[in-house]
C-alpha cells in the first residue's frame, strides 16, 4: 500500500498533522484515540492477535482513528494519535497509518452504522476460513452477526482485492472472516465491534470443538431459530 504523506505536507493541517479543529472537536479525538489504544491492548491481552498483527479503527466524524504500522500498542500515547480522512489522506500526526488501512476505510464507507472496526487474526477464527466457506450456525449469537459468517477469499494484506472481497462478505453482516488470514468486525462503538470480535472467535472455536468428535456432526440451527434469536437480541440488554 502506498501512504499517503503527513496533511501538513500539503496545507490540509498544521505542521504536525493536526487538522485545525475547536477544543471541542480536540477533546473527542483524545477520548476516541484513548478508547481505540485500550481496545487495540485487549486484543492482545485476549489473544486475539499476536504483537501488532491485528488493528483497530475508530471514526470521529469524518476522521478515522487507526492504529499505526508495526508500532506496539502498550507503547501508544496520547501524542500518536494517527487519523486519515475518508479517502484515506493522513490528517492527524505522523506514524504510518496500519496496512489494513484500505479494509478499515471501506467498512467506514460502506456501512452508515459502522464507527468502529476491528481486525484480528484470531487462532480459531483463522482456523475455521482454512476449512469452510461459511461458520456453520452453530450458536444463536450467529444472528447477532447478522446470519452464518462468510469467509472472504484470499487476498494479499493492505491491498484492495481484499478489501472488496471482504465486503462482499459483509453483505448483510457486520462481521466475515478472511481466508488464511484472519476476522474483521463493525460495530456501533469500539465496545460492540470488539465484543463481535470475540463472540466470533468463540463460535469458530465451539465449531471446531464440535467437529472433531469422531462419528459427530454438530448441530445446527435453522434460518427460523436465528431469525427469532435475531428478534430477541433487538430486546436484550438494558434499557433507559
Amino acid at each position: 500500500m502506498t501512504n499517503s504523506p503527513p496533511a501538513g505536507a500539503d496545507g490540509a493541517g498544521g505542521p504536525d498533522g493536526r487538522a485545525d479543529r475547536g477544543p471541542a472537536a480536540e477533546a473527542a479525538v483524545a477520548a476516541a484515540w484513548e478508547a481505540l489504544v485500550a481496545t487495540a491492548r485487549r486484543t492482545v491481552a485476549d489473544g486475539l492477535v499476536v504483537g501488532t498483527s491485528g488493528n483497530v479503527s475508530v471514526r470521529v466524524g469524518d476522521t478515522v482513528l487507526v492504529t499505526p504500522s508495526g508500532v506496539p500498542y502498550d507503547r501508544l500515547a496520547p501524542h500518536d494519535v494517527t487519523g486519515v480522512d475518508l479517502d484515506g489522506r493522513q490528517v492527524l500526526g505522523t506514524l504510518v497509518p496500519t496496512s489494513e488501512l484500505p479494509m478499515h476505510l471501506a467498512v467506514h464507507r460502506a456501512a452508515p452504522d459502522a464507527r468502529a472496526v476491528v481486525h484480528t487474526h484470531a487462532v480459531h477464527a483463522t482456523a475455521v476460513s482454512l476449512l469452510v466457506p461459511e461458520l456453520p450456525p452453530v450458536h444463536y449469537m450467529t444472528a447477532a452477526l447478522g446470519g452464518p459468517v462468510r469467509v472472504a477469499p484470499y487476498a494479499a494484506y493492505g491491498t484492495d482485492a481484499l478489501a472488496r472481497g471482504m465486503l462482499d462478505a459483509l453483505t448483510d453482516r457486520t462481521g466475515c472472516l478472511l481466508r488464511n488470514h484472519g476476522t474483521i468486525t463493525y460495530g456501533s462503538s469500539l465496545d460492540q465491534a470488539y465484543d463481535r470480535t470475540a463472540q466470533l472467535e468463540w463460535m469458530c472455536r465451539l465449531w471446531l470443538t464440535a467437529s472433531s468428535v469422531p462419528g459427530h456432526s454438530p448441530s445446527l440451527l435453522t434460518e427460523a431459530q436465528l431469525a427469532e434469536a435475531a428478534e430477541r437480541l433487538r430486546g436484550y440488554g438494558q434499557r433507559s
